[in-house]
């Protein structure tokens, strides 16, 4: 999950002249100036506490389906370096990608339900193509593992949105079940 402390701006690109202009024409006012070095660090650490405090204070399910909307994203930011030959960018973004996949591995209890060994398969077999589309540079292996990991994303927010919501009032039983 990326928290982001500034909203992006939805502009169409009709909408983006006329933006310019209006702050053309109000160049007599004072116009706010870009943010200092110190700023950006301190807004840069406020994000890093947040994601922090996300990740800490998440249910496992939720931390699931954060380590694959973030597999996701490293590996659409990973294609579009390959796309664009910026490879240094993919790199890190298909590194990024093989650390998710291997905490996803890890994290398998293979022995939980009979789909575990074919999910184990997948993500062996999407670690051994991200490896491959770093060292050969190679697009297609990255497309491929998209194709492959966006079904099981989608699933697993599915089944994610379908469990209750956790308790978190006290109940007869006493604060989550502790008396």
């Amino acid at each position: 999950m990326t928290t982001t402390l500034f909203p992006p701006h939805q502009l169409s690109m009709q909408q983006v002249p006329a933006q310019l202009q209006s702050t053309q024409l109000q160049s007599a006012q004072p116009q706010p100036s870009a943010p200092s070095a110190a700023q950006l660090a301190a807004a840069q650490a406020k994000r890093a506490q947040l994601n922090r405090e996300a990740v800490l204070s998440a249910t496992p399910v939720r931390l699931l389906t954060m380590l694959y909307d973030r597999l996701m994203l490293d590996l659409t930011r990973a294609e579009d370096a390959q796309v664009g030959e910026n490879w240094p960018v993919a790199s890190e973004n298909l590194l990024h990608a093989q650390a998710i996949v291997d905490e996803l591995t890890t994290s398998l209890n293979v022995t939980a339900w009979d789909g575990a060994d074919g999910l184990l398969a997948i993500y062996t077999y999407v670690s051994n193509a991200l490896i491959g589309a770093n060292i050969h540079r190679d697009v297609a292996r990255t497309r491929e593992s998209i194709t492959l990991l966006e079904p099981l994303r989608q699933a697993w927010h599915e089944a994610a949105g379908a469990l209750p919501a956790p308790q978190t009032a006290p109940s007869a039983e006493g604060y989550r079940g502790v008396a």
